[in-house]
This record gives C-alpha cells, sequence and structure tokens, in this order.
C-alpha cells in the first residue's frame, strides 16, 4: 500500500534515507510500541479493524494508520512519574537529576548540560516528586493535554494516545480521574483531538480507556 512523502515505516531513518540519532530512534520506538498495544486493543473492544503503522515527519501526528480502511493519525504521548521512568533521558542525565534531588554536589567538571527540552522535561519531574499520588497524576495528565493543545497538526483526524509509563498508577487511578480529565479536554481551547485515549499499562496488558 503506498503512503504519502513523509511518512515511513522505519524507526532508524527518516523519510529521505538519514539516520535518525539515538534519542528519536528510541522516540520512534516508542511511539510505535504504544501504537501497536492501541490498535490491537482497540480491534478487541470494537471488533473494528485498525492497520498500518507510518512514523510522520514533524507538523504531522506521530503515527497514521487506518481505522476501517480510512486514514488516522495518532499522536503519542507517555506519563511519567519520576525521573528514573523517563527513557527518552539519557543515563548520565537521569543520574545527574537523581543526585540533584538528593541534595548531592556534582562535579562540574563531569556535569551533563541538558538540552532545554530535557531541562524542562527534568523541572517537571521535580515539581511532581513533591505531589501525593492522586495530585501528581492529575497534574501529570492536565500537563500532557495542554501541551498537545498548543500543537497545530496537518490531519484532517487525529486521536491523542496517552501511554502510561509509571507502576505507580494502575487503571482504577485513570478511571476516578476521567469526570475531571473529561472536563479539562473540552475546557481546553482549540482542542485538535477527535478523541483521547489512555493506555493504563506500558506492556498493554489492560484495556484502553477513553478519556475524551
Amino acid at each position: 500500500m503506498c503512503h504519502d512523502i513523509g511518512m515511513t515505516s522505519d524507526i532508524r531513518h527518516y523519510d529521505d534515507g538519514k539516520p535518525l540519532n539515538r534519542s528519536e530512534t528510541l522516540k520512534r520506538q516508542l511511539e510505535r510500541d504504544a501504537a501497536k498495544h492501541f490498535l490491537r486493543l482497540y480491534e478487541q473492544m470494537y471488533d473494528t479493524p485498525m492497520r498500518n503503522i507510518w512514523h510522520n515527519e514533524p507538523s504531522r501526528p506521530d503515527i497514521s494508520c487506518h481505522l476501517n480502511g480510512k486514514p488516522l493519525d495518532l499522536e503519542i504521548a507517555h506519563l511519567y512519574a519520576s525521573a528514573s521512568e523517563a527513557k527518552i533521558l539519557t543515563h548520565e542525565i537521569i543520574e545527574q537529576f537523581e543526585k540533584t534531588s538528593q541534595g548531592q554536589i556534582l562535579d562540574s567538571a563531569i556535569r551533563v548540560q541538558p538540552t532545554a527540552k530535557e531541562q524542562s522535561l527534568l523541572n517537571y519531574l521535580l515539581e511532581l516528586m513533591s505531589m501525593d499520588r492522586a495530585e501528581r497524576l492529575v497534574t501529570a495528565l492536565t500537563r500532557i493535554l495542554a501541551s498537545k493543545c498548543e500543537k497545530t497538526y496537518t490531519s484532517t483526524r487525529v486521536w491523542l494516545v496517552i501511554r502510561n509509563a509509571s507502576p505507580l498508577w494502575k487503571a482504577n487511578d485513570f478511571e476516578r480521574c476521567i469526570p475531571f480529565f473529561h472536563a479539562q479536554s473540552a475546557a481546553a481551547l482549540n482542542n485538535p483531538f477527535e478523541q483521547i485515549w489512555l493506555l493504563p499499562e506500558f506492556d498493554g496488558s489492560e484495556p484502553a480507556i477513553r478519556l475524551f
């Protein structure tokens, strides 16, 4: 089956054949795994075929597929509760963050300088650590929604799929948050998502939950 320019099933190279760096390769692998779990779970729930997984270049949602033979784009987000769970960060930066949060003094000669994106994630994770379990979950979900709603997607139909990457939360934790999250989703300005789904287990072992 043919697909559009700027779309590829390769997780290690851009559509033009140029290799991705380690961070981008890991990001695509995480996105593909999340999409595979979601497609399988959705098919089981609705007995409706979801097929094909393509990665998109920037300005398009992360993943493209087909639902009942019609094009559908998926934006993938991962939900973290601590720095050690944020696999997109390098091991050195995670270690550095954990030492800093414990009040240890770091040797400036070996200090790793995080990128602006990594530093933003680290600051957010540090803030989460001061919250209780329920507050942490609501804060994490709200942050993802706000971040994704700021984006503009070149797509006529896009769903947001949030994959839980933390053992701290289980399906019943998310179910209790649905009323709050639904209100936040409806109130969000320029919400580009037709539907919002959550994978409560990282390995796809629990049914997907529709949040909006």
